[in-house]
């Protein structure tokens, strides 16, 4: 299912970058109206509208525009004839100013100026300036836009369209639905995950955050809607936030996707390699947004070689992922394997190797919206994973626990644990101090492992013998402790008298002797004290024949 569906993407998204729409008519609702062939013409002095609207000569309508550099242009259209209000649509581009010349089958030719404010309050979504055209009796028959201060980086004037309102209407609401998705989407998912962080703390929620905020603010600058919040800003600046929240995101995503695999796949110069194309990216962006007005086609070029290095530190990180065996390495390239591509294809358009394209320029919002839906699936399932880790770590924290407080032969407690929970027991308590009878006869008889078989028959009785709430610890080699309330009614004669029944291997005859007393354990020398006096009428129950019980009190007077 995984495959399938990575392949559906990676299907969906080489439609999109070679400019092959799905459907027609949402490429149609994306570029409004019919599409208006163009020519070139670098300015000189001189030039008037009225001269280039009747020769053509100077207009070269084969090159490709980005082969004519920088500088200020003449951009010719062929001819037309349509009636009725119209608008005249393009691509925002880097450009000072443009200045557009309507001219009329009357012979009128009306202008309009558009400056970098002007450009801003004219732009539609998908950053396209949407120009009204003036409605005359007479026929539009031609256009011509005077271009200052071209950058040519896409272009001088991109894929011009004129469209009726209605078309343009239409096309505003598509691509308003695509970007309100897709900034409801992003809301959504950075209120999920920090929500998630606030719980789990992950690092690589933080990271997806960062990147989705970065994201949301790329797609406001990138659409359009940015000059909404901001009428004034100018079209150049509001392109310069774009590339500043574009370099973010993908620094975030770099972020993101180092700290979503395990830590061995950055073991060695992959996580340097890795801080060196993150560095050499925020460098580029910084460039780019404070100075790039300076020699705009430099930094922009600047710009995509940091992408492009960024993309390919993709390449050992797989490999590393691959070669140590990660658990996330189909989850990564499920849901990444749509944006990286499609950020391969914008990489190639910045550095001209590929012709512009308006849903390549506008492609993150949908594939990273497709990236939304597969991640968070792919997020929980990293969740899962963590969470199975955590709880699995937490088993055996507590075996390790238990290990280290329990005596590995007889599983009763070991003297350490057993001190640690006796002292500090409030109220009187009582010691039972219990020694096997002849033990190292025993191992002897039938061995040292008949003897440990023997230890362990002596430790479940001895369980047997008390309550539940007793502590029974093993303190020695053949010396067992109990501690339990002084009211408890356990009687020593009790236990011996279940040892020597109890069942034991090799039907070996087992008896014990018990040294007891009563006292206080809020304290260390508490247990000292009670011990010593214990440990006497252990002495007492030896000397008196063994198989037998004492008890002394802590003043030292002997009690039968």
């Amino acid at each position: 299912m995984p495959r399938t569906l990575s392949v559906l993407s990676m299907v969906l998204l080489a439609m999109l970058c070679l400019g092959l729409p799905a459907t027609p008519a949402f490429a149609q609702a994306g570029l409004a109206g019919e599409p208006v062939a163009t020519c070139i013409a670098r300015a000189e002095s001189g030039m008037t509208p009225q001269e280039l609207f009747r020769e053509p000569a100077h207009f070269d309508c084969a090159t490709n525009q980005t082969a004519f550099g920088a500088g200020d242009f003449w951009v010719r259209s062929a001819r037309l004839r349509r009636d009725g209000p119209l608008e005249i649509r393009w691509p925002s581009l880097w450009q000072e100013r443009v200045a557009l010349y309507a001219l009329y089958g009357d012979g009128a030719i009306v202008s309009v100026a558009l400056d970098q404010q002007a450009v801003s309050r004219h732009l539609a979504l998908g950053a396209i300036i949407a120009q009204p055209l003036e409605a005359r009796a007479a026929p539009l028959v031609r256009l011509l836009w005077r271009v200052e201060h071209a950058a040519n980086l896409r272009g001088i004037l991109r894929e011009p369209r004129i469209a009726t309102p209605a078309q343009s209407v239409t096309s505003n609401l598509t691509m308003a639905a695509l970007y309100g998705g897709f900034g409801g989407l992003c809301i959504a998912l950075i209120t999920y995950h920090l929500a998630l962080w606030a719980t789990l703390r992950h690092r690589f929620q933080l990271a997806y955050c960062a990147m989705v905020l970065a994201l949301l603010g790329y797609a406001m600058s990138s659409s359009g809607a940015l000059v909404w919040l901001w009428p004034t800003i100018a079209n150049t600046d509001r392109m310069r936030v774009n590339y500043l929240t574009l370099g973010v995101s993908a620094v975030a995503a770099l972020a993101f996707a180092r700290s979503f695999f395990e830590p061995r796949v950055f073991a060695g110069g992959l996580a340097r390699l890795f801080n060196v194309a993150s560095g050499a990216m925020l460098a580029a962006t910084l460039a780019y947004t404070l100075i790039g007005s300076l020699d705009v086609r430099l930094f922009d070029r600047l710009y995509a070689l940091a992408f492009a290095g960024l993309l390919l530190v993709v390449i050992p990180m797989l490999w590393r992922a691959w070669v140590t065996r990660s658990n996330y390495l189909w989850l990564f390239a499920l849901t990444w394997g749509a944006p990286i591509v499609v950020a391969c294809f914008r990489v190639a358009s910045g550095l001209s190797l590929i012709h512009w394209n308006f849903w390549l320029d506008n492609s993150t919002a949908v594939t990273m919206t497709l990236e939304a839906l597969l991640s968070s699936l792919a997020i929980a399932y990293r969740v899962r994973v963590l969470s199975r880790e955590r709880d699995a770590a937490r088993e055996g924290e507590v075996a390790a626990l238990l290990l280290a407080e329990t005596d590995p032969l007889t599983g009763l407690l070991n003297r350490r644990a057993f001190l640690s929970a006796a002292i500090g027991r409030e109220g009187e308590q009582l010691l039972l101090i219990v020694d096997l009878d002849h033990f190292k006869l025993i191992n002897e008889t039938i061995g040292h492992d008949g003897g440990d078989e023997v230890l362990r028959a002596v430790a479940r009785t001895l369980q047997l013998s008390v309550p539940e709430a007793a502590l029974v610890a093993r303190i020695g080699g053949e010396e067992f402790a109990i501690v339990l309330p002084a009211e408890a009614a356990v009687e020593p004669r009790d236990i011996l008298d279940r040892l020597r029944a109890a069942r034991m291997p090799y039907d070996v005859s087992v008896t014990a002797s018990i040294g007891k007393c009563i006292g206080p354990l809020k304290r260390e020398v508490d247990w000292k004290a009670l011990y010593a006096a214990a440990d006497r009428a252990l002495f007492d129950a030896k000397s008196a024949g063994r198989d037998r019980a004492r008890m002394r009190s802590l003043s030292d007077r002997a009690a039968a």
